[in-house]
């Protein structure tokens, strides 16, 4: 089966594996997280709470990617 995937298109094996992550991800309420990862979370979430920084416009973020490209 792998092997006849390799005879697709790029194009169409991407669309592919976006299928197959869109569905892992409209599943993966069933994907139950650890406790690390519980508390990284948490972590983070404290860290963005007292920060006070809302964060950066998104085009911002993009912009200055594209910069260091």
């Amino acid at each position: 089966m792998i092997a006849n995937l390799r005879t697709l298109p790029i194009v169409e094996r991407i669309r592919l594996v976006e299928d197959i992550w869109d569905s892992i991800a409209a599943d993966q309420v069933v994907l139950p997280i650890t406790d690390e990862q519980r508390a990284e979370l948490d972590r983070r979430l404290d860290a963005y709470e007292s920060d006070g920084t809302k964060g950066r416009v998104a085009s911002e973020v993009i912009a200055d990617i594209r910069r260091r490209l």
